[in-house]
């Protein structure tokens, strides 16, 4: 069973940083991809980038290129999602996502290219 589990979230004040870890199991990183989505209040849901389980190639979408960054420990089956210099708007509920294969993608992240879902964690950013 594909399962995945987004952690590290709390409050933090603009300027901060945190790092979320998303541990997996139920199947091979090698083979999937897996990327970090966030969902703001009466906003729609967005994806922020992903990490090659094959190469651990990394994408970003602009909004957050240069101040989020996605890693992995194979050994932990865990990826993370470092976010630094934290802005009010960066307030969501972040999840993460696994899809099959390596996938290629340009710009925006689509959803739709993700599979298995696991539950969100809460990232509060005061001004």
């Amino acid at each position: 069973e594909v399962q995945l589990q987004a952690s590290g979230g709390g409050l933090v004040q603009a300027g901060g940083s945190l790092r979320l870890s998303c541990a997996f199991s139920g199947f091979s990183f090698s083979d999937h991809t897996i990327g970090w989505f966030r969902q703001a209040p009466a906003k729609e849901r967005e994806g922020l980038g992903y990490i090659s389980g094959h190469d651990g190639r990394t994408q970003y979408v602009d909004s957050v290129k240069g101040r989020f960054t996605i890693t992995s420990d194979n050994a932990k089956n865990t990826v993370y999602l470092q976010m630094n210099n934290l802005k009010p708007e960066d307030t969501a509920v972040y999840a993460c996502a696994v899809a099959r294969g390596d996938i290629m993608v340009v710009g925006a992240l689509p959803a739709f290219l993700f599979e298995s879902w696991g539950q969100g964690t809460l990232v509060t950013v005061s001004s």
